[in-house]
């Protein structure tokens, strides 16, 4: 009997082949490190922060029917994540997301995510359908959806009735897909996690720091934003203020994921009653712990 989830996360589920080095690189480098498979993407990397935090998260994505797909399905079940919901594609490969990182942060990455793209609202069936919800009777609890989805769809979210209970947590998954949650900005039920390039994007200008970012957000209509800026101050934007916090001083071993665990652990602590800058803190140390390799064998 599938077992209720607290929370659903809906995008990006693929595998991350992240190669790491120790020193600073530039184009054309080849020099030695660590090359790694794990569990990735957006949705999947908040699934995994949200499953640690002790929730049940709920996957709401596409995987295909391959041997990379069921190696992925059996990963994520292990780490405590339902993937009851998932889409399962007989003729469209699963997701890979490839990175290269030096000790200077991300060198290069390219995503190869074109099936979750492809798939379209199908991944959405489980909120219709009355599994999850319906439209007279919508899902109520916590939504992480990220970016990866096509501009098309996540604008007929921002209307859909299936999204209209639900607190929509959403991150734009990288600044070239930033755009695309446009639709959802005034939405009524979002909280919207970007970094400074992102909000700059969004707002068609550039900022300088994050509460600047964060109060040029609201001013475009957004309801709550939280924006982050490396290891400079971020930021929680809300119709009483903007919010400031500092992360910790921390030798950065990767980036790779680290929005995304700053965005679950935000999340976790409010659903636990958090005010807005304990909540805030409290992502920030998850995230500073995150790229200073905290936790990794």
């Amino acid at each position: 009997m599938t077992v209720a989830p607290d929370i659903l996360c809906i995008g990006s589920f693929l595998w991350d082949i992240i190669g790491r080095a120790p020193v600073h690189m530039r184009a054309g480098a080849d020099v030695p490190g660590r090359i790694t498979r794990a569990p990735g993407g957006v949705a999947m990397n908040i699934a995994m922060t949200l499953a640690r935090f002790g929730l049940r998260p709920a996957v709401l994505s596409t995987i295909g029917r391959d041997s990379e797909g069921a190696e992925l399905v059996a990963a994520c079940e292990r780490m405590g994540l339902i993937c009851d919901y998932v889409y399962r594609s007989d003729d469209l490969p699963t997701d890979v997301y490839m990175a290269v990182e030096g000790a200077n942060g991300l060198i290069a990455a390219i995503a190869d995510a074109h099936s979750l793209e492809a798939v379209g609202d199908k991944i959405l069936r489980p909120l219709a359908d009355g599994r999850l919800g319906s439209e007279t009777a919508p899902w109520a609890g916590p939504i992480a959806l990220d970016g990866n989805l096509t501009e098309a769809l996540l604008a007929d979210i921002a209307a859909s009735p299936l999204f209209a209970a639900a607190d929509l947590r959403v991150a734009p998954a990288s600044p070239g897909k930033a755009e695309r949650l446009l639709p959802l900005l005034a939405h009524p039920g979002v909280t919207l996690y970007v970094n400074l390039e992102e909000a700059g994007l969004l707002c068609q200008t550039s900022f300088a720091t994050a509460p600047e970012a964060a109060a040029g957000l609201l001013a475009r209509g957004a309801r709550r934003v939280l924006v982050t800026d490396g290891g400079r101050v971020a930021a929680d934007g809300a119709p009483d203020g903007v919010i400031e916090g500092c992360p910790a001083a921390v030798m950065v071993t990767r980036v790779t994921g680290a929005g995304d665990t700053f965005m679950a652990a935000h999340l976790v602590a409010e659903q636990r009653g958090a005010a807005r800058q304990e909540a805030l803190a409290a992502a920030l140390g998850a995230a500073a712990r995150y790229v200073s390799g905290e936790g990794v064998e």
